[in-house]
């Protein structure tokens, strides 16, 4: 991202089942970063459907399919390089 904008060096686009699930995604985040570190903000939580956690220099974005499909986030920094993390198991 550091090439596109510069309040950011990452994205990190996640997408959950459901709202319960993206919550629960986004609480294991923070709980195992808390000893090293805190969000800066959280936005977004109590609705679930995309809940952004920004770390200032990684911004994890957590949406639920319906959201992802919907603001599309890929397609507008589309020009940005992406690094593909293939899931575990």
């Amino acid at each position: 991202m550091d090439e596109a904008v510069s309040y950011t060096d990452y994205f990190v686009v996640l997408t959950g089942a459901n709202s319960r699930q993206t919550r629960a995604i986004a609480e294991e985040i923070q709980g195992k970063l808390r000893s090293v570190r805190r969000a800066a903000r959280v936005e977004g939580e109590r609705e679930g459907e995309w809940i952004l956690i920004d770390y200032i220099d990684v911004v994890v974005h957590i949406f639920t399919s319906a959201a992802r499909d919907f603001y599309r986030l890929e397609r507008l920094w589309g020009d940005v390089p992406r690094l593909v993390v293939p899931e575990e198991g």
